[in-house]
């Protein structure tokens, strides 16, 4: 045919085998079906039956397509043997040579000198010799293996022998892990993973070392996919100072409305050990092996009919476990301040300032206007040799109903119910029930303002018992009446500003002024035992004024979004019963007037954040409280995050946190928290983040007032974190 542009398209209706699920992928549309061929010059072969093409080669198949400068093709067997320049993609990833024979039909061939390329997790692997034996699986000779694009790749690794399973794991025969041709390591054998889906096998390992705790602390953990709604996870951790330690995890998914995890560990701790807390409160002389160990239950289910069952649990062996494990320990690896993912729920911090742990069963059923819950709680303390005056709620069963109308009249109606058994060893225990209805009416004068009487009573009533003294228990029954009357008058202003600026459309400006008032008499509760709260007389208002200002904003499409630029409350309260009280020679003059309470939320741009509470001592003119936090960031990617802390007499603090990113590949971090109290670091973190398109490190030195320790982590595009490093560093008594 005429090469001077005339493309022949060859419809071949082939009764082709139903291709198995490939490994590769497309970037255009593939017809299903039929094979077309497109060449310069096409040449039809009767015996047997094929066709040979040359001259920018382009050939179509079901769930994929292959370039090539020429290519002979067997009708009957779907084989196609090419050459020059050869091309193979289909579902996703590649393969490239200079030479190749390859089924259509069966997916399985051999590439002389090419280049396999998995998009999923960007892998490249090269080999003078490549064949795919199946749907997922290649062997390559003469090979290697590296997630960095380009001819000379920064990290790579070589081996005499490379067999891979797609979404499972490749090895390595007589390999060597390369960092620009220059060979690091040499591996007779290595397993590493090129998966896109959840596989069975082991994770990256981790090393750490500590002088006076642990000695060198390797953990290597091994994942196993058990099955679509299961996994579990082993963490074997060798400490050369204390023995090893077995931890596994499991994760199961028995539902969108039902899932959970459990973890355990154990070690026989083999590590002499003699030391005392700095209060002096805990003492140690550990001659012997000790069994140390750990649990952690998180379930929950939430059932149709609007029940809820939540599981935590969690204890372990002894008080000294977070001391001494607090360098690393699942706890901390897992820790989530807002408990938002399933699986990722631990809502303690791990480490030497753990002071105690609930373990609570929860169950709870919802109505509209109802809410009923019991709760089974059990609290280790951590900072007592003992937990027998720790309280125990077994159980505590609540009901509330929220505010709602009362049935055809004007009135509305709330109430906070409990019932317990509180339980302790040594001191006061026993039964608890306090009921606490609220009848209320709200009148609206106008259009601007709202007013709200309310009375209300609380009956409490207690079985108690006093085990103090061991050797005498004293057993008593009593209740205790309260009411307490009040109102709240409150109202909203508001206005609708025109700005037509910076993006912003218009501003509302709320004013929403309060007062509130509150009565209760003073009732004698000398007799109460000290599980049930103390309600002190009361005899105040309260007034507070809100500014809010919420801006509107429209992009350039036209598209409109709201964002609260300030929120500002003002608040403080009047005491009534201190401005009666009467005065005897010498006594301290009256101060009815509270302390000043201000609250700040400004948000003027999405990357720009302060807030902060404050308290003013009214009479002594001095703060009794500032908490301030400023976010700033920058559309790059930097941050400053500031942060202060004061509590008179108790706290002053100051952290600081700021993330500079000095170019695409390099990041610096830097935080502190000093305390201003005792002029002294609490903790100062260094860290450096260099990243490259196919690797990043990342280095962490943090120095503490009594520690001080480094951490390295190196990550390989592809195939997952190398390595983690942690250990102390020398120079810290």
């Amino acid at each position: 045919m005429n090469r001077c542009g005339t493309i022949i398209l060859l419809a071949l209706v082939i009764s082709l085998m139903p291709a198995p699920c490939s490994v590769f992928a497309l970037s255009r549309d593939i017809p299903s079906g039929p094979v077309h061929i497109e060449a310069e010059r096409v040449r039809y072969v009767s015996d047997p039956e094929a066709y040979e093409a040359e001259g920018d080669v382009h050939i179509t198949f079901e769930g994929g397509y292959l370039d090539a400068d020429r290519v002979m093709f067997d009708v009957a067997s779907g084989e196609a043997e090419a050459e020059g320049n050869v091309f193979i993609k289909s579902d996703g990833d590649t393969v490239e040579g200079s030479k190749a024979r390859f089924n259509i039909i069966t997916k399985q061939g051999v590439i002389s000198r090419g280049t396999v390329f998995f998009r999923e997790n960007h892998l490249f692997l090269r080999g003078e010799t490549i064949e795919k034996r199946g749907e997922n699986d290649y062997s390559l000779l003469d090979a290697d293996v590296t997630s960095c694009s380009g001819k000379s790749p920064d990290w790579k690794i070589t081996g005499r022998r490379i067999d891979v399973t797609v979404d499972g794991y490749g090895t390595v025969r007589h390999g060597a892990f390369r960092v620009k041709d220059i060979p690091l390591i040499y591996m007779p054998y290595m397993v590493f993973p090129a998966k896109t889906t959840r596989q069975t096998g082991f994770l990256p390992p981790r090393w750490g070392f500590s002088s006076d705790k642990l000695g060198w602390d390797i953990g290597i953990p091994f994942y196993w996919a058990v099955s679509e709604s299961a996994d579990l996870t082993f963490y074997q951790r060798y400490m050369d100072k204390r023995g090893f330690q077995e931890g596994v995890e499991l994760r199961y998914y028995l539902g969108e409305n039902s899932f959970g995890t459990f973890y355990t560990d154990y070690l026989r701790d083999g590590m002499d050990v003699t030391s005392r807390t700095g209060d002096g409160e805990l003492f140690r002389d550990w001659k012997d092996s000790h069994d140390r160990w750990s649990y952690y239950l998180d379930h929950e289910t939430l059932f149709d009919n609007g029940i809820n069952l939540m599981t935590n649990v969690k204890k372990v062996s002894d008080n000294w476990y977070f001391r001494d494990f607090e360098s690393h320990n699942y706890y901390l690896e897992h820790y989530s301040e807002k408990g938002d993912r399933p699986f990722r729920r631990v809502d303690f911090e791990g480490d030497a300032y753990l002071s105690s742990l609930n373990s609570t069963v929860r169950l709870t059923k919802d109505w509209e206007q109802f809410n009923l819950t019991a709760l089974g709680q059990y609290t280790d303390n951590y900072r007592s040799h003992s937990n027998d005056t720790t309280l125990q709620k077994y159980p505590e069963v609540s009901f509330t109903a929220m505010k709602q109308p009362i049935v055809d009249t004007p009135f509305d109606f709330e109430m906070d119910s409990t019932y317990a058994y509180y339980y302790r060893t040594a001191g006061h225990r026993g039964h608890y029930l306090d009921a606490a209805p609220t009848v209320s009416l709200p009148l609206n004068a106008g259009r601007y303002f709202r007013f709200i009487p309310e009375l209300g009573i609380r009956e409490t009533r207690w079985d108690a018992a006093d085990t103090t003294d061991s050797r005498r228990r004293r057993d008593r029954q009593d209740n205790r009446t309260l009411y307490h009357v009040g109102a709240t008058f409150t109202s909203d202003i508001q206005r609708i500003f025109s700005v037509n600026k910076w993006g912003v459309d218009k501003i509302r400006h709320s004013i929403r002024p309060e007062v509130a008032y509150r009565y209760l008499p003073y009732v004698s509760q000398d007799d109460r035992p000290n599980y049930v709260p103390f309600e002190d007389e009361e005899n105040r208002v309260t007034y507070s004024v809100i500014n809010t200002f919420t801006g509107r904003f429209r992009d350039e499409d036209g598209n409109v979004s709201y964002r609260e630029l300030l929120n500002l409350k003002l608040g403080q309260t009047y005491d009534i019963r201190e401005a009666r009280r009467t005065l005897p020679p010498g006594a301290d003059k009256r101060r009815p007037f509270g302390d000043i309470d201000a609250k700040i939320d400004l948000t003027p741009h999405p990357l720009f954040s302060l807030g902060g509470d404050l308290t003013l001592d009214t009479y002594g003119g001095d703060w009794k409280i500032i908490n301030g936090l400023l976010n700033l960031r920058d559309p790059r990617g930097d941050s400053l995050r500031f942060e202060y802390r004061y509590t008179r007499d108790v706290v002053e603090q100051l952290n600081v946190d700021v993330h500079a990113k000095i170019t695409d590949q390099l990041d610096l971090f830097f935080g502190r928290a000093y305390d201003e109290v005792e002029k002294r670091n609490l903790e100062t973190r260094y860290g450096v983040l260099y990243r490259k398109q196919c690797w990043d490190t990342e280095f962490v030195l943090t120095d503490s007032h009594d520690d001080r320790s480094f951490m390295v982590i190196v990550t390989l595009a592809g195939l997952g974190r190398l390595m983690r490093v942690e250990g102390g560093v020398p120079g810290r008594d």
